[in-house]
């Protein structure tokens, strides 16, 4: 074979090797990706809403056969979106919006509906409880509904004082009276509110409401999509703040008289002791 043909094989033996390298590594890529994409996925809480099986004109009813069930991250769901629980209250409504396949109907898109009481909102065995907040454990005013924050409670035990995270990923319901992001005043500013009503099970309302008689609860306001834990540990504040723990030994005893009242004979007979000649 001629040494041109023998160099131009080379090369191209070389370019396919090559190509096959990175036709691997880029699916070795895209592989690791999809785990990680499906087992985030896995660890995102998610809530079931009625959808729309095909796209539904106005007009259309609502039945168990123009709609299904899917779930979808609880932090995409709309307030106002229908659930399976309370489907039975929608079923043979008439659509006054039309709705897109796969889109969730809300009770919004009803003709002549309006969304169901406050405590639909809540899932089957969930329980809706109401916390006082004042300017700094409630963010400011930042916290809105649907956020999800987590709960911390500081307390003062044996004269020290101990800090730790009670709940972690709650969910907020609502703030004051407000339940949906465009709520606003008259001269369209967010309102106001004093309390937070957050989403619960029974045993954690107890443990939010025992909180509050025996301590500060703080809310701590989450990043969209940060499922994280965080350390659920009981930790003294003075070690929170690097400070050595406090034993008392920096207490002083000695007894502070007022008004000139007499020194007691203890200290009498220590000062006669020293006053005698040797």
């Amino acid at each position: 074979m001629p040494t041109r043909k023998r160099k131009n094989w080379i090369v191209l033996g070389v370019a396919l090797a090559l190509g096959g390298l990175a036709a691997f590594g880029t699916s070795h890529y895209l592989a690791e990706r999809m785990a990680e994409i499906e087992a985030r996925a896995r660890n995102v809480a998610t809530v079931r809403v009625v959808v729309a099986k095909t796209a539904l004109a106005r007009g259309a009813h609502v039945t168990p056969d123009t709609v299904a069930v899917r779930e979808i991250p609880r932090e995409w769901a709309h307030s106002g979106a229908i659930t399976p629980d309370q489907f039975s209250r929608a079923e043979r409504s008439v659509l006054a919006h039309p709705a897109a396949a796969g889109e969730p109907i809300l009770w919004a898109q009803l003709e002549g509906r309006r969304a169901p009481t406050f405590s639909a909102r809540l899932q089957s065995g969930q329980r809706a409880v109401t916390v006082p907040v004042d300017e700094i454990s409630s963010l400011s005013g930042m916290v809105e509904p649907g956020d999800h924050i987590d709960i911390v409670v500081s307390l003062n035990k044996d004269k020290r004082n101990f800090t730790f995270t009670l709940l972690q990923n709650v969910a907020v319901l609502a703030t004051g009276s407000r339940v949906q992001l465009d709520e606003r005043d008259a001269e369209g500013r967010v309102r106001s509110y004093t309390t937070i009503t957050l989403d619960t099970s029974p045993e954690d309302a107890k443990r939010i409401i025992a909180a509050r008689e025996i301590g500060r609860v703080t809310a701590l306001l989450r990043a969209p999509g940060d499922i994280a834990a965080v350390s659920a540990g009981i930790t003294e504040a003075r070690t929170l703040l690097g400070l050595p723990a406090s034993d008392g030994s920096a207490i002083s005893t000695v007894p502070v008289i007022y008004g000139g009242g007499p020194i007691t004979s203890g200290l009498q007979m220590s000062a006669r002791k020293d006053a005698a000649p040797d």
